[in-house]
């Protein structure tokens, strides 16, 4: 039982290296180039036992879009109970930007399967990760609004800013031509925090 037990350990940590690999290589070279067989290489193991784990590509894709979802979800649970009303909404959009070579690889990512519809069962896992992620966010949002520390508007509006927000810095952030007078991306970063936790906060709030 306890040998069992072991190969499925491993099973699992072989799992989560082949996604990391993955994704790495995703972002290096573009996901487009990155064949099966070059994510086998990164890891050291043969071709056939990347299929063990995962049927496609784009299995492997959707998977780390889960796991990236997931990685928000325990982040807003850290977050209960926190004293820092505004540290939710700092660091949903930390999150998204910190990294803005693996925000664009998921945005881009999200085009493929939506237009493919693929892999009906993990697209609807997904799904339901990111609404539990939305409504988390939106009850943050309407308990600001109440206090009268947020605009009243509709929730959708606040979390479209963040996000559009969050995207336009992830682009931003990536080009050769705006990077040259930005300078350091930490400062730019902790700038667009500090924006993004206030744009919307009600006038001498």
């Amino acid at each position: 039982m306890a040998k069992v037990s072991q190969k499925v350990r491993e099973f699992r940590l072989r799992e989560q290296t082949i996604l990391s690999c993955a994704e790495r290589l995703f972002i290096e070279q573009g996901e487009d180039r990155v064949t099966v067989e070059m994510i086998a290489d990164q890891v050291g193991i043969g071709k056939g036992t990347i299929y063990k784990h995962f049927e496609t590509k784009n299995e492997i894709y959707l998977l780390l879009m889960l796991r990236y979802e997931e990685a928000l979800s325990d982040l807003f649970r850290s977050l209960k109970g926190n004293d820092d009303p505004e540290a939710l909404f700092r660091e949903f959009l930390r999150f998204r930007v910190q990294d803005p070579d693996r925000y664009l690889l998921f945005d881009r990512l999200e085009g493929k399967l939506a237009a493919d519809k693929i892999l009906p069962d993990l697209l609807q896992k997904l799904h339901k990760l990111r609404v539990s992620n939305r409504e988390y966010l939106s009850e943050f949002i309407v308990s600001r609004i109440a206090e009268g520390k947020l605009m009243d508007a509709p929730v959708e509006y606040h979390i479209g800013a963040a996000w559009a927000l969050a995207h336009g810095a992830c682009s931003l952030i990536k080009s050769d031509f705006y990077t040259r007078y930005i300078g350091e991306p930490e400062k730019f970063i902790d700038f667009l925090l500090d924006i993004g936790v206030r744009m919307a906060n009600r006038r001498g709030r």
